[in-house]
């Protein structure tokens, strides 16, 4: 395929070579590679040379001055080509994955057009078996019992008494213990303290742990070996602990009345009860539009026929990596604070990153096919909007144009496109039991 562009000075053909990789070779015309050659001389001529005013210099002295003929060429030539080769690949619309690989090229001369051609893995397309609306269940709308259940269970724990008793620890009591763990024969921090309130068979400490406190009373000590997953850092080690009860506290949950409103600041349990569905209602208005995208967009990537290719799950993986390590910059944070801050493993942390790249990849590659499916397009308003917002949009859009990056904003936009009639025509079942998700 073959195209002219840039008023004719520039002609791109595309093919695909016996590997399978894309080729694109660009010629560009005499007078398209004159201006090249004239502005890198003005610009080299810009630095002070012995005996000539600034920008007075021939050319063959400032060839003699950057190291001769040849290299100030080769450099005339390279900034050529990284000028022009971005441009060219985004007026074809072509999405490399990764930096596209070069033959090696002859140096640009006065008064000769000029051609190079660069090849690489291109973003894959892929067939969906269906491309019919999906079908997805959602919670409902509205506040459900048992909603409103879960937010009155948890201001009950928020307003719950602790009262000591003289008694051993049950389960669901909090003791009040010191404590002392090692394993491999190092302190283990985690679980080392001088006091500590702990809650029997609670989410907080290992439950091979709080479970031995159960018949224990204020005074008693005791020694024990356990194993736990709780923390990944001591996966598969033996933890010593020897534990001292200090005090049992047994839980008191008030009841659920119009006394238990008064504490919260209603005069009512109804006007409570009323407030939590309104707080609910609301939360919900602002979460499930995109909860019902992601599922729709979900189900349609189980829809893809074959395997993602390698190269751009590895494409997918490197530009969420790129990401995360600019955010944890941005927020001061190292690396291994982030994976303490988490409680993972960096082996973790690279299974999530595997399983994260692979659903993207996937539902990228799904809204790109249906899009191409559904016979869509965008047109030069679609690019004018996406660029209304920036501050200044002319600039914006040309700052993108001249860095060959227009392909990205195109994709988004084809992306959103098929991401709303995804969702408008979704075939929707409302849940009204539990959904964590919601």
């Amino acid at each position: 395929m073959m195209a002219r562009i840039f008023g004719g000075t520039l002609e791109v053909t595309t093919s695909t070579r016996e590997d399978g990789k894309t080729q694109v070779t660009v010629h560009m015309t005499a007078d398209e590679v004159k201006k090249h050659i004239d502005k890198a001389f003005k610009d080299f001529s810009k630095t002070r040379i012995p005996g000539f005013r600034a920008g007075k210099a021939p050319r063959k002295v400032i060839e003699q001055n950057f190291g001769g003929h040849n290299a100030v060429y080769a450099q005339i030539t390279s900034d050529m080509i990284n000028d022009v080769a971005p441009r060219a690949i985004d007026e074809q619309d072509i999405i490399f994955i990764g930096d596209p690989e070069f033959d090696e090229n002859d140096l640009a001369a006065d008064g000769e057009d000029y051609e190079f051609t660069m090849f690489g893995d291109i973003k894959p397309s892929v067939e969906l078996d269906s491309y019919d609306p999906v079908e997805i269940k959602m919670p409902s709308e509205e506040a459900t019992q048992e909603d409103v259940d879960i937010q009155l269970h948890a201001l009950q724990d928020y307003y719950n008494n602790f009262e000591t008793v003289e008694r051993a620890a049950k389960d669901g009591d909090f003791v009040m213990i010191k404590l002392a763990s090692t394993a491999d024969g190092a302190s283990v921090d985690a679980l080392t303290n001088e006091s500590r309130l702990v809650e029997i068979g609670g989410p907080m400490m290992p439950q091979e742990l709080t479970e031995q406190l159960v018949g224990m009373k204020a005074g008693d000590e005791k020694e024990f070996d356990f194993t736990t997953e709780f923390d990944p850092s001591l996966a598969g080690k033996t933890i010593h602990t020897t534990v001292t009860v200090k005090e049992v506290r047994e839980k008191e949950t008030p009841e659920l009345d119009d006394e238990f409103a008064k504490k919260v600041g209603f005069d009512t349990f109804d006007e409570l009860v009323e407030q939590l569905k309104n707080e609910i209602t609301s939360t919900k208005a602002e979460q499930l539009p995109r909860l019902k995208e992601s599922r729709c967009v979900t189900e349609l990537s189980r829809r893809i026929k074959g395997d993602i290719p390698d190269a751009y799950l590895d494409y997918t993986r490197e530009n969420i990596l790129r990401d995360f390590f600019n955010s944890l910059q941005e927020q001061g944070t190292t690396f291994d604070q982030f994976l303490s801050s988490r409680g993972i493993t960096g082996e973790q942390f690279r299974e999530d990153l595997e399983a994260q790249a692979r659903e993207e990849a996937e539902e990228c590659l799904a809204l790109d096919a249906l899009f191409t499916h559904l016979g869509m397009s965008i047109g030069e308003e679609d690019i004018e909007k996406e660029f209304s917002v920036a501050n200044n949009p002319e600039a914006t859009r040309k700052a993108w144009e001249d860095a060959g990056r227009m392909s990205i904003i195109r994709e988004a936009i084809r992306r959103q496109r098929a991401t709303k009639w995804l969702v408008d025509n979704a075939v929707v079942t409302i849940d009204n039991g539990t959904d964590d998700e919601a």
